[in-house]
């Protein structure tokens, strides 16, 4: 199993647990350069956001409809560990829906989610999750 977290952050490789370097993982997403082509790819990259306190990405990745008015990422707080896929269920590069089950470790417990994506003018956004 490849590191995810802050401690695969801190070794350059991605938090999201891929195994690969930042800039040829979430990276490229969080900074523009390509767009997730995948749900699980912009489930993977919001989570490497809040780890790595990206809350732009996090803003323009979600849903108008949804997105908090007052939403605040602060990797100073209690730290995600490690992020597992659960599962996932449609989603794909020709889908218009995907949900995405993940689970975030944090030194305090896990949490789980169930997260729901659209893909809009070619774009994938989250729209909402269930947290467990």
């Amino acid at each position: 199993m490849a590191e995810s977290g802050l401690w695969a952050d801190v070794r350059g490789l991605c938090p999201c647990g891929q195994g690969l370097p930042y800039e040829a993982c979430c990276g490229r997403y969080i900074d523009g350069a390509a767009a997730a082509p995948t749900a699980e790819a912009l489930m993977r990259s919001r989570y490497t956001a809040y780890v790595r306190g990206a809350g732009s990405y996090v803003a323009e990745t979600w849903a108008d409809e949804t997105r908090p008015a007052d939403l605040a990422v602060d990797p100073s707080g209690e730290p995600f560990t490690r992020l597992e896929v659960l599962g996932t269920s449609g989603g794909g590069p020709f889908d218009a829906e995907g949900v995405v089950e993940f689970a975030a470790h944090h030194p305090g417990g896990v949490m789980r989610e169930r997260s729901r994506f659209e893909r809009r003018a070619g774009r994938w956004v989250y729209v909402d999750g269930v947290v467990r």
